[in-house]
């Protein structure tokens, strides 16, 4: 099956926003055994749009049109695809009506130019856009079927999963059923995480289960797509799988599927009826970030403080004696927050920045403890790859600490990342 991607608007075209989408897109579509053949970025301009329509109507079986669903006049998506199908635009009166209430729900009047977004080409198929007002839709221009989605990222994942991979599998005629089974990892890289995992797919002869990565400092997401004829054959197939990557890779894994490791940690302290407080240099309260504004984090986040060095710190907590950057100082700042917050678990993240320039060997240290009230776990690390890198390692490490304290797992592990 030939796929096409097209992505629309100026800003994309010139770089002032980045295209993920993109990426995004091409991802989930090989996720499915789907491949992109030709990537096109098109900006607002009717003749250009047109063209590129027309181009990809003629080469491609399917097309994925990204952006241009919008209310503003530069907006071109459903008018251009009207003029390369040869149909005029007609007012979609069900998607007018969802309009309107959804403008209604949040005590707003629809301004009139959102009634655009319901004008679609006449020979349309409507997909369903549940967390936005841009209506997605379907038509066939030249030989190949076109799918136009919004450019507002949620808006776009929700619709590419829900509404435009299944009708791609089914135009494609694959009759089998693909599942794709997610793990993410931290503190292991791409090519330890292949070399563990050597071999793995033999374990199913036929051929049916393909391993692949995706790298995203600072996690790495480790895919297995399974084909199988129903969903008791991918199950059957999965099982011992599935199992392997659990045992090879074993307390790197940190979450499976849609599970995200800040959810992890949030379950595991409200199962057990636990409470946080958090301290953090450097970070910028990033760390925090990640759980307070979780559903449920009410119930259990109690404090966070964020301070730029060790005296700013010290002051906040109303520690007299002098902090330093070491594991003492960490477990010190720990277990002073947990008490003053009255949390049964503290989290404590100082990082001491090496001097000099931000450059590839510019890095730092990182002392990160988690009081309790019987015991103070800790650990130190030293990252190198410049602030940024830095800076993320860190969140990602200590919640990563913390993650591990609550499943019983040691906290001072290895990882891949850090500098000896």
């Amino acid at each position: 099956m030939q796929i096409e991607i097209i992505c629309t608007g100026d800003e994309v075209l010139t770089g002032k926003i980045v295209n993920s989408n993109f990426s995004h897109i091409a991802q989930k579509l090989e996720d499915f055994g789907l491949s992109v053949r030709w990537g096109t970025t098109v900006g607002d301009d009717r003749e250009t749009l047109l063209r590129a329509f027309r181009m990809a109507g003629e080469r491609a079986d399917a097309v994925i049109v990204n952006g241009g669903l919008g209310p503003t006049v530069d907006d071109l998506s459903q008018e251009i695809a009207a003029q390369a199908a040869g149909v005029g635009l007609v007012l979609d009166e069900g998607w007018l009506a969802r309009m309107e209430d959804f403008f209604a729900k949040r005590s707003r009047v629809m301004p009139p130019n959102n009634r655009k977004q319901a004008m679609l080409p006449a020979t349309a198929e409507v997909l369903d856009n549940p967390v936005g007002t841009a209506c997605g839709f379907a038509l066939d221009i030249g030989k190949a079927r076109f799918f136009f989605t919004p450019g507002v990222p949620r808006e776009l994942h929700r619709m590419l999963e829900e509404q435009i991979v299944p009708r791609l599998l089914k135009r494609s005629g694959v009759s089998a059923v693909i599942h794709l089974k997610r793990f993410h990892s931290y503190g292991i890289g791409e090519s330890h995480a292949d070399a563990l995992l050597e071999g793995i797919e033999a374990l199913v002869p036929d051929g049916s289960v393909k391993l692949g990565f995706r790298a995203h400092y600072p996690q790495l997401e480790t895919k297995l797509v399974v084909r199988g004829a129903d969903m008791g054959d991918v199950e059957r197939k999965l099982a011992p799988v599935q199992a392997a990557v659990r045992a090879r890779l074993g307390n790197f894994i940190l979450a499976e599927d849609g599970d995200t490791l800040e959810g992890v940690i949030l379950a595991a302290l409200t199962g057990r009826g636990a409470t946080l407080a958090v301290a953090e240099t450097f970070t910028g309260g990033q760390v925090a970030a990640r759980l307070a504004p979780l559903r449920g984090a009410e119930t259990v986040f109690r404090r966070g403080v964020v301070a730029r060095d060790l005296g700013q710190l010290a002051a906040s907590l109303g520690i007299a004696e002098a902090l330093a950057y070491d594991l003492p100082g960490a477990e010190a700042a720990a277990a002073v927050i947990r008490r003053q917050a009255g949390a049964s678990h503290a989290l404590a993240v100082l990082v001491e920045l090496d001097e000099g320039a931000d450059r590839l060997d510019f890095g730092g240290t990182i002392c990160i403890a988690i009081a309790t009230e019987h015991e103070v776990a800790s650990r130190r690390a030293r990252i190198l790859g410049g602030r940024d890198w830095l800076r993320l390692g860190a969140v990602e490490l200590a919640l990563d600490c913390l993650r591990r304290h609550l499943q019983g797992l040691p906290v001072a592990e290895r990882i891949d990342f850090e500098k000896v």
